[in-house]
């Protein structure tokens, strides 16, 4: 595998071996694409073999969905609750493991990992309480004996489709609030971590099979391109979700910004990637930073202690390389890092670079841990810094000023989806709303009232009266 390694024995626990069928289409675990080798991006070697998806597996799997989603939605909803709760407590029990499988085949450094495979274990416990609550309105009417009320009901069919950066949160975040609101859910992972889809969609089975419910209310497929666009193309899949970024307090700003910006080795789109310093504490915190740039360690992610594991492939560091390139013809001047470390794998330097907030490349997204240092005068200049970008995900602040604060969060202040106050860009709570504006796209997952993106709303209008309103001057006898 794999296998033979010892390194990889770990895998059979979760139903992993070296050669996996990777979709789970009507209730059955079945393959006839294209065969793939998935890899190790600490050394680029196999790990284990995946048969993907055809296009006739995909559409095996919509007419089972099909069917299965008239059954699920009229599933009371609690009842959906319950089915969510026991997926939680399915990867709870397999969280180590899972977590090791995701570090190991992803590139993120084992906490991350487990980490990551715990937010999904949250989101299904907050999925549980939101099957109580999916509570519809009363309205007053302007007519006598007649009432108004808004209805929430399923929409069906929710689609899936997670990038390599965080290939199972980002399911958890739409599976579970889908799954609760009545619909089934069709899930296309990354092409680069078919083994996560697998071991992931393993224990959901399990469930539906113990409940005595149709496999077919999960449906997940490994593939490429032209799985994915098969998907978003499909009017029977009415929802898409698609994501394809005083000295104490500086020393905190210092702390969070080494977080955000090498954390997952740049790779999450929350990515710290533009670090605004005033010019009275620039030399200060550029000199912190560089002093535990100098320190992290780099190295295998499931090893103690590693903090920037490799980039995800070869591509990935090659990107960087041009990347580092392009920074230096725009007038980036590197403070450190700014270079591919040789060997097998796929690392880099984590990275400082100062530059112009000007520059062309500022505003683009290397997805590597590279850090673009600017420097303001004002906080109307910083904001127009913040705002000048086409992407809106995430923004954060480090400040004591109140004034600030609020001028920040408010209309005037960051247009991101996400705006923080000191604390890093990255880290979303599941209880909020994830998503962005701009470039970065509308439409919110996770928390607070995103489940509402998962139903249709009905206004239904209620005679409760003995007689029916007539049209004037009209008898119908």
């Amino acid at each position: 595998m794999g296998s033979e390694k010892k390194e990889y024995e770990f895998l059979s626990e979760i139903g992993l071996s070296s050669h996996n069928l990777g979709n789970y289409v009507g209730g059955k675990w079945q393959g006839n694409g294209s065969l793939v080798s998935t890899l190790n991006p600490v050394n680029n070697q196999p790990i284990a073999q995946v048969v993907e998806a055809s296009l006739e597996d995909y559409e095996i799997g919509m007419k089972a969905c099909e069917e299965a989603a008239k059954l699920w939605m009229q599933v009371p909803a609690p009842k959906r609750g319950d089915i969510v709760r026991q997926i939680g407590d399915a990867l709870r029990s397999k969280l180590d493991y899972l977590g090791r499988l995701l570090s190991l085949e992803m590139g993120k450094i084992l906490a991350e990992g487990i980490g990551e495979v715990q937010e999904v274990i949250d989101m299904c416990d907050f999925a549980v309480g939101l099957s109580r609550q999916l509570n519809g309105s009363v309205i007053p009417s302007e007519r006598p004996n007649h009432m108004m009320l808004e209805m929430w009901n399923p929409l069906g069919i929710v689609g899936v489709i997670t990038a390599f950066n965080f290939p199972c949160a980002v399911l958890g975040w739409n599976a579970c609030i889908a799954l609760v609101c009545g619909n089934c859910v069709v899930w296309k992972g990354a092409p680069t971590t078919p083994l996560i889809t697998i071991a992931m969609t393993k224990l959901v089975a399990e469930v539906l099979e113990k409940n005595n419910l149709p496999g077919a209310i999960f449906t997940a497929m490994c593939g490429g391109a032209e799985i994915g666009e098969a998907i978003t193309k499909d009017k029977r899949i009415p929802l898409v979700s698609f994501t394809g970024s005083s000295k104490v307090g500086l020393k905190l700003a210092a702390r969070s910004v080494l977080f955000a910006s090498v954390g997952t080795a740049g790779q999450r789109c929350t990515t710290c990637r533009r670090l605004l310093l005033h010019e009275s504490v620039y030399d200060q915190v550029l000199e912190q930073l560089l002093t535990s740039y100098k320190q992290v360690k780099i190295g295998d992610p499931l090893e103690k202690g590693t903090l920037l594991g490799p980039l995800h492939t070869p591509e990935s560091k090659k990107n960087f390389e041009k990347g580092i390139e392009v920074i230096k013809s725009q007038g980036g001047k590197v403070l450190t890092g700014g270079k591919a470390i040789e060997g097998d794998g796929n690392f880099v330097e984590p990275t400082i670079i100062e530059i112009s907030a000007d520059a062309d490349v500022v505003k683009e997204e290397l997805f590597a841990p590279v850090l673009y240092a600017l420097k303001f005068k004002s906080f109307e200049e910083a904001v127009a810094i913040n705002n000048s970008v086409p992407q809106g995900l995430s923004s954060s602040i480090f400040t004591r000023n109140p004034g600030n604060i609020f001028k920040w969060i408010g209309p005037l202040g960051s247009d991101c989806g996400i705006v923080n106050v000191n604390i890093p860009t990255n880290g979303a709570e599941i209880g909020g709303a994830f998503g962005g504006e701009k470039a970065t796209g509308g439409g919110r997952e996770a928390g607070s009232d995103s489940w509402k993106q998962y139903m249709r709303r009905s206004t239904c209008t209620i005679n409760y009266g003995n007689e029916l309103p007539l049209a004037q001057g009209i008898n119908f006898g």
